[in-house]
């Protein structure tokens, strides 16, 4: 039977705290109101230090924590409150139905702290792997103003649009990444098995010169067969060494503002970062999260580290008695950064390096070349730094909200309006993106036609000669 701690006001309006045992939390109210008194708090009383509760089995996990998993959760968990069901019999349900996962083992958790007398947002804070900080705060917010099926709605509102934001990024990225991969297979396979081939057939013959075209795939051929570990080593070792960078924070500023400023892809990481932090910001100020609360788990769910400097330097404002729309247009703007202008240099100066790869015959007029390319990365970004990561529009709309006291459907509208910015900038560069793959992959194939063909024309010439 399990005990029931509690607090009541008896018939002089004192305080009492006491226990008792019950089947249930109905029939502890029931006994303890006939005792004469007026329950204002009870929970199941939490087991003692070093006793085990009988724990669930925890299931292997095989699927993620976050996702489409916490997405469907919380709107799941917004229906089953909307319908009236006890939080704990809601978990339960959504606990026995889920795969499992991180999610399901940490609802296992919740569950049992629930049980132990937690309150649902000091159960979900001991699974911060799966209910972050800023799940978490806003559930607490909707337990201490005792609208929690409004919250979990609204939760599951902005858990929906992110999820669908996310989504959006990710298409734009993944058709053109498919696409280069599929091309690079084709041509891996035409250099590594064909052009060996008609090579072979030319040597035969006993061809020695060979027009500048043909001569130029021959080279490349023999590097590429030379140097076939080289391709995928190259994109592990780019990965790693941006990881690395990442890992001080110095770097990871630098990466990230390389992003920003990248053209195209720069300002469709910057939407989408805007879209992201103004739709959070708004949904916990809608929640009834405190705004420096708010601020600091935006910056902390950002993903950026120039718009965690931003929100960072908002709050050091705020608590110095000043607005948000004023310290957001002054910290707007980036400073120069040494090692975006590296990726920059980096980024120019690579593509004319990759000739030596193939041919070491103009080694100081590559390098000459490459120098200068980088020079000219490095001037574009100096002309681009200064450019604000935050558009007027946000700041406006922020002053406007705090002018008129409803900052949170003001920070709405602005998510709205960058998700269809960036609805139409991801439609945009997929359109832009396919003609471009398509024209690079048919010059490919007509040089590799050309230096194929033009040889074998003449040898079929001069054939045709001598049996004439």
């Amino acid at each position: 039977m399990p005990t029931y701690q509690f607090e009541a006001l008896d018939a002089q309006g004192q305080a009492i705290r006491d226990v008792i045992d019950a089947q249930s939390q109905d029939e502890a109210q029931a006994t303890i109101r006939s005792m004469g008194y007026y329950v204002t708090k009870i929970s199941i009383q939490k087991a003692k230090a070093g006793v085990k509760r009988g724990r669930k089995r925890k299931t292997f996990a095989i699927g993620g924590n976050g996702g489409k998993r916490i997405v469907t959760f919380t709107r799941q968990l917004s229906i089953l409150q909307d319908a009236g069901l006890p939080i704990l019999r809601s978990l339960k349900i959504l606990e026995t139905q889920a795969k499992p996962s991180g999610l399901k083992n940490a609802l296992i958790d919740v569950c049992e702290e629930i049980e132990g007398g937690s309150t649902l947002s000091e159960a979900m804070a001991k699974s911060p792997k799966v209910f972050d900080r800023l799940y978490v705060n806003m559930i607490k917010a909707g337990e201490a103003g005792g609208a929690l099926e409004a919250i979990l709605q609204r939760l599951a509102e902005f858990k929906e649009r992110s999820q669908r934001l996310k989504n959006k990024v990710v298409g734009a990225m993944i058709y053109p990444a498919v696409v280069m991969m599929v091309t690079a297979i084709i041509l891996a396979a035409i250099i590594f098995f064909i052009v060996p081939q008609f090579l072979k057939m030319f040597e035969e013959f006993g061809m020695k010169d060979l027009p500048w075209i043909t001569t130029l795939l021959v080279d490349v051929t023999n590097t590429c067969t030379r140097l076939w570990f080289l391709f995928p080593l190259i994109p592990f070792t780019l990965v790693m060494f941006i990881a690395l960078v990442c890992r001080f924070k110095a770097g990871r500023m630098g990466w990230h503002l390389y992003i920003l400023k990248l053209p195209l892809f720069g300002k469709l990481a910057e939407k989408a970062n805007l879209a992201r932090t103004t739709r959070t910001l708004g949904t916990l100020v809608a929640s009834g999260v405190p705004i420096l609360e708010s601020l600091t788990i935006t910056r902390e769910t950002s993903g950026n580290a120039m718009y965690e400097k931003i929100f960072h330097r908002v709050s050091d404002a705020i608590r110095e008695g000043e607005s948000i729309s004023k310290p957001m247009k002054r910290n707007s703007i980036p400073g120069f950064h040494p090692i975006a202008c590296f990726f920059w240099m980096a980024m120019f100066s690579v593509p004319p390096l990759v000739i030596l790869f193939f041919n070491q015959d103009y080694a100081q007029e590559v390098g000459a070349l490459a120098l200068i390319a980088g020079l000219l990365g490095g001037s574009v970004y100096f002309m681009l730094h200064k450019k604000p990561v935050i558009e007027d529009l946000v700041i406006n709309m922020v002053d406007v909200g705090e002018e008129t006291g409803e900052l949170d459907r003001m920070m709405y509208k602005v998510a709205d309006y960058y998700d269809e910015e960036v609805t139409t900038l991801t439609d945009g560069l997929m359109k832009l993106i396919e003609p471009c793959l398509i024209v690079f992959l048919g010059v490919v194939v007509l040089f590799i036609v050309l230096a194929l063909f033009m040889p074998l024309i003449t040898m079929i010439t001069e054939l045709s000669s001598k049996t004439g």
